[in-house]
């Protein structure tokens, strides 16, 4: 279960870092407060991941910026382009044995909700991560953060909490670099 939750969440970042580097410049900041996060795997065994994240313009910024060296480090390719309905971008990013071509095409707003689907092509890496994959991510702005959570707090489903300000915590779940 562990194994499968972390290619979940590795496969997740992935995701997402090709559009770390281009949120800094390209795309808008979400409004402040918590947002609802459901990652869907389509045709994976894993079930929809529902998470919750407190954010403001500060955090997503450093968001930006925190994974921006780790992109430039990973990744081959990084576009991104504006389009009438929203963004779209295409990676090539790799990452201890791992190479995932991507293209993602983001629609929505990011006051109220937006949705992120992105096709991948993984080769290398654990079996689990390997082949075609279609992931949908759907936000959608809850109100404000709760009493209890700060800026960059995630609330994993199963009720895990951690903060994006902690990037430590989140590498431990990228797979790891095996002996040359």
């Amino acid at each position: 279960m562990r194994q499968s939750v972390s290619c979940g969440l590795a496969l997740g970042l992935f995701t997402l870092l090709p559009l770390c580097k281009a949120a800094a410049d390209d795309l808008p900041v979400r409004k402040a407060g918590l947002w609802e996060m459901k990652v869907v795997r389509a045709g994976s065994p894993m079930p929809e991941m529902t998470m919750q994240h407190c954010t403001d313009e500060t955090t997503d910024k450093e968001m930006s910026t925190a994974f921006s060296p780790m992109s430039k480090e990973i990744c081959s390719k990084k576009d991104i382009q504006k389009t009438a309905t929203g963004f779209v971008s295409d990676s090539v990013c790799g990452i201890a044995g791992l190479s995932i071509t991507s293209h993602s095409e983001i629609v929505g707003d990011f006051n109220s909700a937006y949705t992120v689907r992105t096709t991948a092509h993984s080769d290398g890496g654990p079996a689990a991560m390997k082949g075609d994959h279609v992931t949908t991510i759907e936000a959608k702005w809850l109100g404000a953060c709760k009493p209890d959570q700060k800026p960059g707090d995630i609330v994993m489903p199963n009720g895990l909490k951690m903060n994006v300000h902690d990037m430590d915590k989140l590498k431990a779940f990228l797979p790891r670099q095996g002996p040359k």
